[in-house]
């Protein structure tokens, strides 16, 4: 079944971007500050219920489903998918060690050398934050490639690609290099100019539930995002 075109802007589900549509997958372009998923209070206000209500049209009664499939954290930005059936679920999640996760992230300083791989073992405590350790018995094995992509200022753009997916691994793998994300108050520094985190999921390739086609989307970056960037160095 060919994909289905995204509706008009009007009709786009609160806080969301379709990128694509077909019988068994939805890919969207999620803003930040928008939960992925959530319980309680917060289950009116997150992705998975816009989405939800973009494919029953607003009909609670419609058979129509959306499945979560991965998250991103509130504050991160871009390409997110869901899964229409069950099934199209447990097969994207069987195979998620595939799926290509490529990231950008404006950070504080010029990281050096321009390009590399960070490596620990991610642990989180009883206070919900994540910290890296050298013990393997007690964290998880996390890599995250970096590249620098432009130096403006005192920050820099870098594109990175998950080797693995733990939860707030990019944030923490930053931040132990001395590099924290623009805007991340919990990993890195309260600058009170920044009114989002500068981390954007730019593009995901994965193999298709039904046929195993290979399908890459890339999420438009918001232009909040590039104004995030540090003043020109001084001459």
């Amino acid at each position: 079944m060919p994909p289905k075109r995204a509706r008009s802007k009007k009709h786009q589900p609160f806080g969301l971007e379709i990128l694509y549509e077909d019988r068994d997958i939805i890919v969207v372009n999620k803003a930040a500050g928008l939960l992925s998923i959530g319980t309680g209070r917060d289950e009116g206000r997150t992705a998975h219920a816009s989405l939800m209500d973009y494919v029953q049209k607003g009909n609670h009664k419609s058979r129509e489903r959306v499945f979560i499939v991965h998250r991103l954290d509130r504050d991160t930005s871009g390409a997110l998918v869901f899964a229409r059936t069950e099934e199209a679920k447990s097969t994207l999640q069987k195979n998620w060690n595939e799926v290509e996760k490529i990231y950008l992230a404006m950070v504080e300083g010029n990281p050096d050398p321009p390009e590399g791989t960070i490596s620990s073992y991610l642990v989180e405590n009883n206070a919900l934050r994540v910290y890296s350790t050298n013990d393997p018995a007690l964290g998880k094995l996390s890599e995250t490639e970096y590249k620098v992509v432009k130096v403006q200022g005192q920050r820099a753009l870098l594109e990175l690609r998950l080797l693995t997916g733990r939860k707030n691994q990019i944030r923490v793998h930053l931040a132990d290099k001395g590099w924290p994300i623009v805007g991340d108050s919990k990993y890195g520094n309260k600058i009170r100019d920044n009114k989002r985190l500068a981390l954007h999921s730019h593009k995901l390739s994965f193999d298709h539930p039904y046929n195993g086609k290979r399908l890459t989307f890339t999420a438009p970056v918001p232009e909040s995002f590039h104004r995030m960037g540090g003043p020109p160095p001084a001459k």
